[in-house]
């Protein structure tokens, strides 16, 4: 991502701080993660320290600040996921990608992350698999959710 599209984004939320986490968010969107060299132009653009940005953009889980899979899984770890069976369903997703938490399929295909509240937790557990929610999950389900998405992404 070059600087004229982070410019774009930190205008379209009106240069302030208040936009940070939407400008982080957008941002890591579109250029897949965030080195340390959009951190420092977005901290400069809107007057603010590195570290401040910085903190705010490790903080959340929807930024990344690092290279991620063409589909990232974002598993909810919080209570009431777990104790409708998040444990056993979790364990069928590390196993349907053969990874662990933080990482990505050799293939680049799949990153595998875990997130606080993904907001639904009336039809727990819960996964986003890239931008889509996908709630009553059991073991069962996870292989036929993440094939729908192996056959829209193609090949890696």
């Amino acid at each position: 991502m070059n600087e004229l599209a982070l410019q774009a984004i930190i205008q379209h939320y009106r240069t302030s701080e208040e936009g940070l986490v939407e400008i982080l968010r957008e941002a890591s969107r579109q250029a897949g993660y965030l080195t340390p060299e959009h951190l420092a132009f977005i901290a400069k653009a809107l007057h603010l320290p590195q570290s401040q940005v910085h903190s705010v953009a490790s903080f959340y889980s929807l930024i990344s600040l690092k290279p991620l899979g063409r589909h990232v899984v974002r598993f909810c770890q919080d209570a009431p996921c777990h104790v409708v069976g998040g444990r056993a369903v979790w364990e069928a997703v590390q196993a349907a990608l053969g990874i662990g938490v933080g990482e990505t399929t050799p293939d680049g295909r799949w990153s595998l992350l875990t997130t606080s509240c993904i907001g639904a937790c009336s039809v727990g557990p819960v996964m986003m698999v890239d931008d889509d929610i996908h709630g009553n999950l059991t073991p069962e389900s996870v292989r036929d959710i993440l094939a729908r998405y192996d056959k829209i992404g193609g090949a890696a």
